[in-house]
């Protein structure tokens, strides 16, 4: 058969259907988009030929690379960002490679039929772990495909996005089954075992969708207002004074706020500027800080904002330094700086830093080790350079049994991870971003709709403020509504409903994950036994 001996044919259909998953309603691609590789790795464990593992690594990582490039070619539009941008491809095919190829090792040892399911364990451990290092970069992980028809995958509330990966090797493994066996000639019964795993999740989730009461039906309501500023980030967010942005941002909030208007919503470091940050030594002194007070807090008492900032902290105990903490030269101080999100009200001002940070944009990896280089990180911006985080999720409060999970870009990518901010007494997820910087590309569309998962894993609404768009609001089942334009001044209002309850994803989390990192170990353990113990015994 030609196409199960060219495997430049194999390897290129492979990273087409990948690529076509990450474009539009296009998510079915996704559940065969795994067959010609394994067909691929198949024939070549097989065979006789001495550089057969060789060829399984370098045919996977050409998928992978042309994946990685088709998927996310509009990373390179970050200005003076194109290295980083090619070496982000380079290095996460690299990663892909390198665990499809553990897999392959470890399934031709123990050389059993069952064996090809094991892809399914080491798959989901290495998004996993990926999602947990200083170079996280989980852009593809394979459930976040499902973001474009969320419809499908409502039982993440139980599952949480892993689920979506292990459906999709899973169906992936039943047609490569299906080729494979040729005795069954590809018979009706497989293909009615394919049919259902595809058809009977999605039929599940469309009965949740039924069964269960939305939100909105409940009276307790808030009204939220998101401003969208609309602000260049290369050419006036961080080299201008902040007045100017101040005063566009009350103007458009005034459009929508009322007396019944308990939160506005500001960006990702809205509160920033060219000479200056927010000293957290001194909040109540930043002047920055009082306009708000004085022009929107004063006049609407019950009004709480959560608002974006770049912020620092000096540290005067030489025991608070951190890894990532840089020198004042002309006073000695050390201190960090943060993204941070801000909650503003008329008792007290609340703070979380961002913590899942953008590698090599703003957070050189392993600082401990590479401190000397963090100067090489990518400058976008008032955020550039190796960022300090904290350790523990902080969901602010309202006073009133009511929290909000302060979210600040790259992390609402977390499915894991936002669950802590749940489990904090999170009522709301609350996303401030800026997505600007990848022009107008399918960078923030995916952006935005991977929001959607987290708002069906955590049962929570969202309101999302972007800096250049998209803003919007996310109901609990992934429905998007008061979407804005990209690139325009908007300002969008809402009654939200706060969710205290906990799905069994937000109270357990990623179980799934944790099983497949466990059996990956596990695995790990008898292949290298099986290995070592087999040069024993020659040796002997």
């Amino acid at each position: 058969m030609l196409l199960r001996s060219n495997k430049w044919i194999l390897s290129l259909l492979s990273a087409t259907l990948l690529t076509l998953s990450w474009y539009g309603h296009l998510s079915i691609f996704l559940f065969f988009a795994f067959v010609p590789l394994l067909i691929l790795e198949d024939d070549l464990s097989k065979s006789l030929d001495p550089k057969r593992k060789a060829k399984v690594f370098r045919f996977s990582y050409l998928t992978f690379l042309l994946w990685n490039f088709g998927a996310t070619w509009w990373i390179i539009l970050v200005q003076f960002g194109q290295f980083g941008a090619v070496l982000a491809w380079l290095a996460n095919a690299l990663l892909m490679a390198f665990v499809f190829l553990t897999f392959s090792n470890i399934k031709n040892r123990i050389n059993k039929p069952l064996a090809i399911w094991l892809l399914v364990p080491i798959w989901i451990a290495w998004e996993y772990l990926h999602s947990i290092w200083d170079l996280a970069w989980i852009w593809l992980n394979l459930s976040n495909s499902f973001a474009f028809n969320h419809n499908w995958v409502q039982w993440f509330e139980f599952t949480g996005s892993s689920g979506g990966t292990l459906w999709v090797l899973a169906v992936n493994i039943l047609v490569f089954k299906a080729i494979k066996e040729p005795s069954l000639k590809f018979t009706s019964k497989p293909v009615l075992k394919i049919a259902a795993a595809i058809i009977l999740p999605i039929l599940f989730s469309y009965l949740l969708l039924l069964v269960k009461t939305p939100l909105s039906e409940q009276k307790d309501k808030m009204h939220v207002v998101v401003v969208q500023p609309n602000l260049d980030p290369y050419n006036d967010k961080f080299v201008e004074d902040f007045q100017p942005s101040f005063s566009k941002a009350l103007r458009l909030a005034k459009q929508k706020i009322t007396n019944k208007t308990e939160y506005l919503v500001l960006p990702e470091t809205f509160i920033t500027e060219m000479r200056s940050s927010i000293n957290e030594e001194d909040l109540g002194n930043m002047e920055h800080l009082h306009w708000f007070k004085d022009s929107l807090i004063t006049p609407y008492p019950n009004l709480k904002i959560v608002v974006g900032a770049s912020s620092y902290l000096p540290y005067r105990k030489e025991e608070d330094v951190t890894a990532t903490a840089r020198l004042d030269k002309g006073s000695g101080i050390r201190y960090d700086e943060f993204n941070t999100a801000f909650q503003l009200d008329k008792y007290e001002i609340q703070t979380y830093h961002k913590s899942k940070l953008v590698p090599a944009v703003e957070r050189m990896p392993f600082p401990w080790l590479l401190k000397p280089l963090e100067s090489l990180a990518l400058d976008m911006g008032g955020t550039s350079g190796s960022l300090g985080t904290q350790k523990d999720r902080v969901s602010f409060s309202n006073g009133k049994n009511i929290g909000v999970a302060p979210v600040i870009c790259y992390e609402s990518v977390f499915s894991d991870y936002v669950t802590e901010y749940v489990r904090k007494g999170a009522s709301f997820i609350f996303i401030v971003t800026n997505d600007g910087w990848w022009d107008d590309s399918p960078g923030y569309v995916h952006h935005l709709n991977y929001a959607r998962l987290r708002a069906i894993e955590n049962r929570r609404q969202i309101a999302r403020s972007a800096n250049t768009g998209i803003s919007c609001f996310i109901d609990e089942f992934g429905n998007i509504s008061e979407a804005t334009n990209y690139w325009e001044d908007a300002v969008i209002a809402k009654d939200m409903v706060p969710n205290n309850n906990l799905t069994f994803f937000s109270r357990f989390g990623d179980i799934i994950s944790y099983a497949s990192v466990l059996v990956t170990l596990l695995l790990l353990a008898f292949a290298w036994y099986q290995r070592f113990s087999k040069k024993f015994l020659n040796k002997a």
